[in-house]
């Protein structure tokens, strides 16, 4: 195998590795997936400015995402079905993001159950929730974050109802894969997934098989979990979280200036700038293009992160130089984990620190604190 310089890398022995579905479901987004590629194709259209002579022999990427200190302005983002990807992948995912020193989030839709995760490490984790219609399953599992221990609760807000992913619905994607003649074949081609998967008991929603009554079968748990995105979700229900939850809440899916207010509003330690990866609203403004304008209307009142789009160290300063506190990787995590496992993460960890650590020095910069807007260029010269 050739060395790993790059996530691109990683992405390439993932697909070889993962069976198809969910690959594509890692690897897509809705519609048309135009703002799944903008996502990324955006912070092209951002110039760094380098500069020399400057002594940048101690550079320092260490910083605090929501007061807790990170090795670098990089948290894992919460995606579900992480567990489909690799055997036991939220586990995996938490250990070598403990060991590098940035946070960990879980989604409410993970294979890996919050009290497994929890478990596995011994740094808190971060949860993401999703409200759902049953408004007593999202208090209990509010109270579980509680008590295993979660340093924060990311609320997402963004998927009041699922966006269409061409790719998922010709895939037929669950979990565990339906036993179809097409979907045997494709994993009779991956040996090592399958071996992990038999190896392993977790190969379903760990969070709500045996937390939601009568639900203990896939079919039913399919259908139960389409019908629970609740499009009545508003304002009121986000305050109402914000009382229940003592610790620190951080919003995701916030893309326009208007709703980054009332986030603040309603009590927000941070807010994720998010358009859910690409997989939701086709053609909304991609997560980098949406930054600037937010970061504005909350005049620093609350943290500002961004996810979407992160496939370098370069795409991190960019962001954090254009006002983000921090940063978020799922598919360049998942890339990793697909190709490697636990090692696989911790690689595109390493990439993104060294792409970082370098690019930093080119353009003379020391240390995360330092970084603004006047180390980019926004407007081409030639334009």
């Amino acid at each position: 195998m050739k060395p790993i310089a790059s996530i691109d890398d990683l992405k390439a022995i993932a697909r070889r590795r993962v069976p198809r579905m969910f690959y594509d479901y890692v690897d897509g987004g809705s519609w048309t997936e135009q703002t799944y590629r903008a996502n990324s194709t955006d912070f092209d259209r951002i110039h760094l400015r380098q500069r020399v002579a400057v002594d940048v022999s101690d550079r320092d990427l260490t910083t605090t995402m929501i007061g807790q200190p990170v090795s670098m302005p990089v948290a894992i983002a919460p995606t579900g079905l992480t567990g489909m990807v690799h055997a036991d992948g939220e586990i995996c995912a938490a250990r070598a993001a403990e060991r590098f020193g940035v946070p960990f989030t879980l989604s409410t839709m993970s294979i890996c159950s919050l009290e497994d995760v929890a478990a596995a490490v011994s740094t808190p984790i971060w949860f993401q929730l999703y409200v759902m219609r049953d408004r007593s399953f999202v208090a209990k599992l509010v109270e579980r974050a509680r008590v295993a221990g979660c340093a924060a609760l990311v609320l997402t807000l963004d998927l009041q109802m699922v966006g269409q992913r061409h790719k998922d619905i010709h895939n037929g994607l669950s979990s565990p894969p339906k036993p179809t003649l097409r979907n045997l074949a494709n994993l009779a081609t991956k040996p090592r997934w399958c071996l992990g998967m038999l190896g392993t008991r977790r190969r379903s929603f760990g969070n709500l098989i045996g937390h939601v009554e009568g639900l203990n079968e896939t079919v039913g748990l399919a259908k139960w979990t389409d019908s629970q995105f609740d499009p009545s979700l508003d304002w009121d229900d986000v305050r109402r979280i914000r009382d229940m939850w003592a610790g620190k809440l951080i919003l995701k899916g916030i893309l326009d200036p208007e709703d980054a207010v009332h986030a603040v509003d309603c009590g927000a330690d941070a807010i994720i700038v998010s358009n859910h990866g690409g997989r939701q609203l086709d053609g909304a403004l991609s997560s980098i293009a949406a930054l600037p304008d937010i970061v504005a209307a909350v005049g620093g009142r609350t943290e500002v992160h961004l996810d979407g789009g992160i496939r370098s160290g370069q795409d991190v300063l960019k962001a954090v130089a254009l006002g983000a506190k921090g940063v978020y990787i799922g598919r360049s995590m998942l890339y990793g984990l697909g190709a490697l496992g636990e090692a696989g993460v911790t690689r595109s960890l390493e990439i993104i620190r060294k792409e970082l650590f370098t690019t930093m020095g080119l353009c003379g910069v020391r240390s995360i604190a330092e970084l603004g807007r006047d180390n980019l260029i926004l407007r081409h010269p030639l334009d």
